[in-house]
């Protein structure tokens, strides 16, 4: 259970006078796909917040293969990396409705306390999932 798959369709408002993606919409393509892939392990990231935690992205690495087009259906792959201490990497992918690799990405977030903004181990529950995905 490393991947988990989402999908969004571009929207008007993401694109150029072309149809073409904005590269900076992206990001929030990923995001929702991150934020997903937790949700379908359990996990609320609102709930994670509101307990006092937050998972800022600290690194990205970015490789745009071809555009995105309004209305496309896009597939979001998200696959859980590696964790360590704080950290956690995850690999993205994104593909369009004809399955063409659109744009890889690399994220690594950190694990924060966020009355005190500083870096802080994974609750419990989140370490108990890396056990079963390690």
């Amino acid at each position: 259970m490393k991947n988990h798959q989402t999908q969004v369709r571009v929207r008007y408002s993401e694109t150029d006078q072309m149809g073409v993606v904005y590269h900076g919409n992206y990001v929030p393509y990923f995001e929702i796909g991150r934020v997903e892939w937790l949700r379908d392990k359990g996990i609320s990231y609102k709930s994670m917040e509101e307990s006092g935690i937050g998972l800022p992205i600290v690194s990205m690495q970015i490789n745009y293969k071809k555009s995105a087009r309004y209305d496309e259906l896009l597939t979001i792959h998200t696959t859980f990396k590696s964790q360590s201490s704080v950290k956690i990497e995850f690999d993205c992918e994104i593909y369009n409705e004809a399955n063409e690799l659109l744009t890889t990405a690399v994220f690594i977030l950190v694990f924060i306390s966020l009355k005190s903004g500083r870096p802080t181990a994974p609750p419990d529950y989140i370490l108990e999932l890396f056990k079963t995905l390690l």
